[in-house]
């Protein structure tokens, strides 16, 4: 049976914590300031990962965190990672199995993750599991293309060995933050929903770089042949163009409250 995309995080989960940025510090205020959520607040993560995000809200003096992960190598590193806080509990599951029996969550988050479950599924059971004043916040990362010259020889590279891959057949960050938009607002079970958008940029090496996108779902779905070529090829233009390539990373964030 294919691999699907939400089963391939598990093979790099090592790669996956050292390489993946952190998300900003302002993305976790803004969630704490929109949900209203105290410290013994109960949270429900869906698809933890490697538990960036749930380090996020650790930070910040949460950790009443239930974490839910398909993955099991990802699930046994964010619960060595958190060995220490008796007060979060990783599931080694997928959310669609998942079963909590009560609407007793404050607040409900997903980090780059919730676009692999069937929002038919997804979002009336999230709306099930929270409390009647309970908050979504969903975040992703978005793809921003580049035309500089760098990314020019890169695409060629994709046209050449990945041509699915290839950024420029692909939605822009507006309509790729709009395509989620319309799907929270089609089920009618949240209010008040509000979209924020938080942009960095971030300098790796070729290394660096090729271990990034190697974590990347699609990527990884390519054939053995077909990844060695494309990234050799990347590998070659990064260290052309002075062993240094510079990345923008957007991450969109939709806040939204159970509506009643």
């Amino acid at each position: 049976m294919p691999k699907e995309r939400k089963e391939t995080f598990n093979e790099i989960s090592k790669e996956y914590e050292r390489i993946r940025p952190t998300y900003p510090r302002e993305l976790f205020d803004d969630i704490v300031e929109y949900s209203g959520i105290k410290e013994d607040s109960k949270i429900l993560e869906i698809g933890c990962g490697t538990g960036k995000a749930t380090q996020g809200f650790v930070n910040l003096g949460y950790k009443n965190i239930t974490c839910i992960e398909l993955g099991s190598e990802l699930a046994k590193l964010t619960k060595e990672k958190f060995r220490k806080e008796k007060t979060i509990n990783v599931c080694n599951t997928s959310f669609e199995e998942w079963s909590n029996g009560e609407d007793c969550f404050d607040l409900a988050i997903a980090a780059t993750s919730f676009h692999f479950i069937d929002p038919k599924i997804g979002y009336p059971k999230v709306s099930d599991l929270l409390s009647k004043k309970g908050s979504i916040a969903f975040f992703w990362a978005v793809h921003v293309q580049s035309y500089d010259n760098i990314y020019s020889d890169i695409r060629k590279l994709y046209n050449k060995y990945a041509p699915d891959l290839d950024d420029s057949k692909m939605s822009t960050p507006e309509e790729t933050i709009n395509y989620t938009k319309n799907i929270i607002l089609k089920f009618n079970l949240f209010e008040d929903l509000i979209i924020k958008k938080y942009k960095w940029n971030q300098i790796y090496t070729a290394e660096e770089y090729i271990t990034l996108i190697n974590t990347h779902s699609k990527h990884r779905l390519l054939t053995d042949d077909e990844r060695m070529l494309l990234f050799d090829g990347i590998t070659n233009v990064i260290n052309k163009h002075g062993g240094k390539i510079e990345k923008q990373h957007l991450v969109a964030l939709y806040l939204a409250r159970k509506n009643n």
